[in-house]
């Protein structure tokens, strides 16, 4: 097994980056030990207080986030931070070669039933004329990012990351505390009999998910001629981890409960980083009307629809929408 920087350095991935992925990976680890204490430390629960996605904090979002944005304003390696927790973007320093993204503690809702819960992250390059107190650089499409990962904090603590050149798993060795790379180029098969959705919307969806799911629930009585299984973490970054390692797809459609907010999950947080991955790993990320990553942002905390995972099945549920 391989340890994170030669890994990294086989996909000539430049020195710089690696050393903005060390900061960040520094950053899991205090946050990995942080919520395998969460129950003997007090930081079970919920804050008083809303983040701008006007969702309740957990203490431990509220951790994470600092310790997050504490480490990487003060590497020196980025211009700007943007969280999911914060209302606007932080400037960092103004010669910083990178911009990066992230959501400090997916999946927040299972953290009071000790269930899956991680830390999504994407990274940008700056663009060198920007200051770092203005948001707008970080307005890019998915194309453009120069790494994306997770950190899902389970039996194990595992990584899985992409530069560009395949998507990788690493699991943290807490011997020697370092990242560990255990499974090089990892692909999503093709096929699948899994999908991850909230079925408790199911009222709300538009008519084309609606008939998709009810094809899928038919099994092999109706006209997909096979059984499905359901499968649904709530967080995220389990449910991408699961189509990762087996297939499947993800989807979080759109829908009609408030017509201001028709989507879910948020492309700069959660949806650019994940397909990044996913299509590193040979699948699909799409909305309805195309691919996630070609998405021109107008503003940070953007929220998209989301289909993701095996190829063929991505594109017969897309097939629903024409």
């Amino acid at each position: 097994m391989q340890r994170l920087a030669p890994a990294l350095r086989e996909d000539n991935v430049p020195l710089d980056l690696i050393s903005l992925i060390k900061t960040i990976l520094a950053a899991t680890k205090e946050i990995s030990f942080r919520v395998s204490q969460a129950h003997l430390g007090g930081l079970m629960g919920s804050t008083l207080d809303e983040n701008i996605q006007g969702e309740v904090q957990k203490k431990l979002d509220v951790v994470a986030n600092e310790l997050f944005k504490d480490i990487l304003l003060e590497s020196g390696f980025v211009k700007a931070i943007s969280s999911e927790e914060e209302d606007t973007s932080v400037g960092g320093d103004k010669d910083g070669k990178f911009i990066v993204s992230f959501d400090p503690l997916d999946g927040s809702s299972n953290i009071d039933i000790n269930s899956l819960i991680g830390t999504i992250f994407s990274i940008h390059e700056a663009p060198k004329d920007a200051e770092p107190s203005d948001p707008d650089m970080f307005k890019q499409s998915g194309n453009r990012q120069v790494c994306a990962g997770y950190v899902l904090y389970g039996p194990s603590t595992m990584l899985v990351m992409t530069t560009g050149s395949g998507t990788h798993f690493y699991v943290l060795d807490r011997t020697h505390g370092g990242y560990l790379l255990v499974e090089r180029n990892v692909q999503v098969p093709q096929d699948t009999q899994e999908f991850a959705i909230n079925m408790s919307n199911q009222r709300f969806w538009q008519e084309p998910m609606q008939n998709y799911i009810s094809d899928l629930l038919a099994g092999d009585t109706g006209p997909r001629g096979k059984n499905f299984n359901m499968r649904w973490i709530a967080a995220m970054v389990g449910d991408i981890h699961r189509v990762l390692t087996r297939g499947g797809l993800f989807t979080y459609p759109s829908d009609n409960r408030n017509p201001e907010k028709p989507y879910k999950l948020r492309l700069m947080y959660e949806a650019n980083p994940m397909s990044f991955l996913i299509e590193q790993a040979g699948g699909l990320a799409m909305t309805s009307e195309g691919r996630i990553m070609d998405i021109e942002p107008s503003d940070i905390h953007q929220r998209v629809e989301v289909i993701m995972g095996s190829k063929n099945e991505v594109e017969a549920c897309l097939g629903y929408y024409k």
